[in-house]
């Protein structure tokens, strides 16, 4: 049971720093008529990882 909860520990840690993209897309119709229309876009990582990194952007100067 510990090997598991620190692999999923790993997992998580790894997640966050890279971070993960999920798309898709629901389409909620009756008799062929479309209702509803959802685009789903969610980002997951650390707010560290998702800041641009000064030495990066002095470099584009």
């Amino acid at each position: 049971m510990q090997a598991d909860a620190s692999s999923l520990c790993e997992l998580l840690d790894r997640v966050l720093n890279t971070g993960v993209v999920a798309m898709g897309e629901v389409v909620i119709s009756v008799a062929g008529v479309d209702l509803i229309y959802l685009n789903l876009n969610l980002l997951l990582t650390a707010v560290e990882s998702a800041r641009p990194k000064p030495e990066l952007l002095a470099g584009q100067l």
